[in-house]
């Protein structure tokens, strides 16, 4: 269907357009099945993005081209669209007016489906939240990406998690793992009051340093990429009040159409134990098994 398509979303109208261009030119892959995904998916997707400020990558002609990340929601948003602002420093993407970026909240099924139908394929946010009035609010949870330098796979992230897991719940967090939909693997712990986004980095950091005094030779806290020869990365970086992470059971812009997926600590363990007992997951995957299991993160 190349013609533009009017649909109604959640009491909106809107225009879909391009609906059969492929977007991921390895599995042929449409813009019609993106959007179809997430609207397939928005039960489960939209609780994790309520609340929080969504910075958009975006590829205008699919994978294979180039992409653009977006903070600022962009001309012609729709009055409807629920938003915050936010003041920033140092961000090229800053209001030269008054240094401020004004977000989306991607809080419903027709501001999901407007942003996807502008090739908006990965959603990334902030560990902080906004309240019912859009005011910014501390961080409800911290995050640890797990990030492996080559030859260290999935399968070494897995094991690392296991040690994270342990570090978190020895402070009373309790770990969720998501595979990234990249190489590796998030982990994120629920707080039970909000911190600031300097105390959840100075917690991740913390964690980050004992393992790697502890595992040397399989975990770096430092960022110098060319340290991280078979290690995997604890990057605790992404708690900072102007980081985000890619949402759990978003898209990525990879060559196949892969998720941000939520498992299990069962799964996790299954890739610790097998290096091919874990493995990156499709949008086809993540739908069937959220039909089967439901959502298993348990983080807000």
């Amino acid at each position: 269907m190349s013609e533009d398509v009017r649909v109604a979303v959640d009491g909106r109208t809107l225009r879909l357009s391009n609906l059969d261009k492929v977007l991921f030119p390895r599995t042929g892959t449409t813009k019609g099945e993106v959007l179809d995904y997430y609207a397939r998916i928005s039960p489960v997707l939209l609780p994790h993005l309520h609340g929080r400020a969504v910075t958009r990558i975006r590829w205008p002609h699919g994978v294979a081209e180039g992409s653009f990340f977006e903070k600022n929601v962009p001309a012609g948003t729709p009055g409807w669209v629920r938003t915050v602002t936010v003041p920033t420093t140092g961000s090229r993407t800053a209001s030269k007016q008054d240094g401020t970026l004004t977000f989306p909240l991607v809080e419903d099924l027709a501001t999901l489906t407007w942003l996807v139908n502008l090739a908006a394929l990965e959603l990334h946010v902030h560990q902080w939240t906004v309240d019912e009035d859009a005011r910014p609010q501390g961080a409800s949870r911290v995050v640890i990406d797990l990030d492996p330098g080559e030859p260290a796979g999935l399968h070494e992230c897995c094991t690392v998690a296991l040690m994270v897991r342990e570090r978190l719940d020895a402070r009373g967090l309790s770990a969720y793992a998501v595979t990234s939909g990249s190489k590796g693997l998030h982990l994120y712990a629920g707080l039970d009051e909000p911190l600031s986004s300097d105390e959840t980095t100075a917690l991740a950091k913390e964690v980050a340093e004992e393992l790697q005094a502890a595992h040397p030779k399989l975990v770096t806290a430092t960022m110098t990429k060319s340290r991280r020869g078979g290690k995997v990365f604890l990057d605790w970086s992404q708690n900072a009040g102007s980081k985000t992470t890619i949402s759990p059971y978003s898209l990525r812009g990879k060559e196949r159409p892969y998720v941000a997926a939520p498992v299990t600590w069962d799964e996790v363990e299954e890739g610790a134990a097998d290096p091919l007992g874990l493995e990156q997951m499709t949008f086809t995957e993540v739908l069937e098994r959220v039909e089967r299991l439901g959502d298993v993160f348990g983080v807000a």
